[in-house]
């Protein structure tokens, strides 16, 4: 199998990209910054420069020919203000869903956050100050939860996780899966330890799912998807 991984160079990405690397996969991480290519092929995978806040779907879906599936792991990061949360983590979405289809790819995994869909509006809207720390985090929920809204209505294999707050703490294995959890977090590890499960078993289509730190062995969660 061939994934192409948006955001390439993040944390859960690179985890991921070892472990599909590790098991035969070939693995594209896109990235836009040239200095983050050693570390991608140091995690086992090919890179592609190309910035997706730039981009146009027939340039992405050029980077995406021959690919099996698409993850989006991508986001402007926790030092990025409002603005970027909504053209990187959601217009960024968006794009790789056009992307995939006008590159015939029907897997595309997402990886969103919890209780992405319960922002508060108001505060979303009057983020224009940066130093508004909740403000801007209710921005970034919104563009999750908009972007997840859009990948729902294509007609894409889609699984969207939202795992809760991320640890880098080692993976234990197992993990808790359903629509809605408690509050809780997870190791990163574990979080790429699901996306490499759902790509290589082909679970959780049209599946949206929290995720955190739980009892439950991966695959028996990831099995039970489908």
């Amino acid at each position: 199998m061939r994934v192409a991984i948006a955001g390439g160079h993040g944390k859960i990405a690179l985890l991921l990209s070892r472990l599909l690397a590790d098991n035969g996969h070939d693995v594209v991480g896109i990235v836009r910054n040239p200095a983050h290519v050693a570390d991608i092929e140091a995690a086992g995978a090919a890179a592609a420069v190309l910035d997706l806040e730039q981009a146009g779907v027939a340039e992405l879906a050029e980077v995406l020919q021959d690919a099996d599936a698409v993850v989006f792991a991508a986001g402007g990061g926790p030092g990025s203000g409002a603005a970027r949360k909504l053209t990187m983590d959601r217009d960024g979405a968006v794009l790789l869903a056009d992307a995939a289809e006008q590159a015939g790819i029907r897997r595309y995994v997402l990886v969103s956050a919890m209780s992405a869909d319960d922002y508060d509006p108001e505060k979303a809207e009057l983020a224009a100050d940066e130093s508004d720390g909740d403000g801007v985090f209710q921005v970034y929920l919104r563009a999750k939860s908009e972007a997840d809204a859009a990948v729902r209505e294509r007609d894409l294999d889609w699984t969207i996780v939202r795992p809760g707050g991320l640890t880098n703490d080692p993976g234990t294995g197992s993990v808790s899966i359903a629509p809605k959890l408690d509050r809780g977090s997870i190791p990163r590890a574990d979080v790429a330890a699901v996306i490499a499960e759902l790509l290589t078993t082909g679970a959780g289509v049209r599946s949206q799912f929290e995720l955190v730190s739980g009892p439950t062995p991966i695959a028996e969660a990831v099995a039970a998807l489908r």
